[in-house]
């Protein structure tokens, strides 16, 4: 990651590591930013990069708890499950079942 890139590009970048068929949370994104109380900003970045050239999978973020809080920045209140459970993520009630299992913390990942 470059020191000159502003936060939404940092935030990009990150949100493109996360494995296929993993969830993370704005949270731990900020947290590997160093910036633990900026997980709202996080989100706002993310309900930005559709706008983006390329690709985010910003479906794969989800709050701290695993819902999924940011569906409706999508195109529709269903795209987010449907993107997730592509990836075999199963969603209920929109939560993603299993996970503690399925989440990427990028402190940890990320050496």
């Amino acid at each position: 990651m470059k020191k000159d890139q502003n936060f939404f590009s940092k935030v990009y970048d990150i949100t493109c590591l996360i494995p296929y068929g993993r969830v993370t949370s704005y949270g731990a994104i900020a947290r590997y930013l160093g910036t633990a109380r900026s997980a709202r900003m996080v989100g706002w970045a993310l309900n930005n990069c559709h706008f983006t050239e390329n690709f985010i999978p910003a479906h794969r973020v989800v709050n701290r708890n695993g819902l999924l809080t940011g569906k409706h920045h999508f195109g529709g209140s269903n795209v987010m499950k449907e993107l997730l459970e592509s990836e075999g993520i199963k969603v209920e009630d929109d939560k993603v079942v299993d996970f503690d299992k399925l989440f990427w913390d990028p402190n940890a990942e990320l050496v």
